[in-house]
């Protein structure tokens, strides 16, 4: 199954917020993405029904197996397109941005050929 490109993008910033603070409620998630409450909210809602993410009785969201996998996914292709996008020349503001669009779109062949280019003659 295809995630919605959002549910991604959410299951990105639980990833990121976690390896920063350790422990993720959905105010971080609003903070770190610029978002409502109410939207966030409705989100992890879907998240957690969809059994990507679970949340404990103090309010913490914790990534789940299958969540974590996808997350970990967007992440990884995240930092590889924004540093092979520097390495061409782009400002680190654009690549950021335009690795975030192109993250969620590019097949797992096109993404394997840019990780083993990446890891062979740029890192």
């Amino acid at each position: 199954m295809k995630l919605l490109e959002s549910a991604e993008n959410y299951l990105e910033a639980i990833l990121m917020v976690q390896k920063e603070k350790g422990l993720v409620r959905s105010i971080d998630i609003v903070n770190f993405l610029g978002f409502s409450k109410p939207s966030v909210s409705v989100a992890m809602k879907q998240l957690e029904t969809n059994d990507y993410i679970t949340r404990d009785g103090d309010g913490y969201i914790y990534l789940t197996e299958s969540g974590r996998e996808i997350a970990e996914m967007i992440y990884e292709r995240h930092e590889i397109l924004t540093k092979l996008f520097e390495k061409m020349g782009v400002s680190h503001e654009t690549a950021g941005t335009d690795a975030c669009k192109v993250e969620h779109d590019i097949s797992e062949e096109t993404f394997q050929c840019i990780r083993r280019y990446y890891n062979n003659n740029i890192e």
